[in-house]
């Protein structure tokens, strides 16, 4: 099993211990990259796949694991966008 595999298979586990750093990584496997939302964008961090979709979310902080609501949304917009 790839990493790419591992970590999409553990991201749908919904585990309590999923870091932005790794949501980063996994959007990335889908083509998305994040862009700066403005001068004072703050926690909020917008990624995009290029062509005009994107997805939002705010940063966890002070820690870096994301809560579990930010990966259940997370799922349902991969799902409506037919990337899961």
């Amino acid at each position: 099993m790839s990493k790419k595999t591992k970590l999409l298979s553990r991201f749908l586990l919904r585990p309590v211990d999923f870091s932005f750093d790794e949501l980063v990584r996994l959007l990335g496997q889908f083509g998305y990259f994040s862009i700066k939302s403005g001068k004072t964008g703050g926690s909020r961090v917008t990624f995009t796949d290029g062509r005009g979709d994107y997805l939002r979310i705010h940063k966890p902080h002070p820690r870096n694991i994301l809560k579990l609501y930010q990966v259940d949304d997370v799922i349902e917009s991969l799902k409506e966008r037919g990337l899961i």
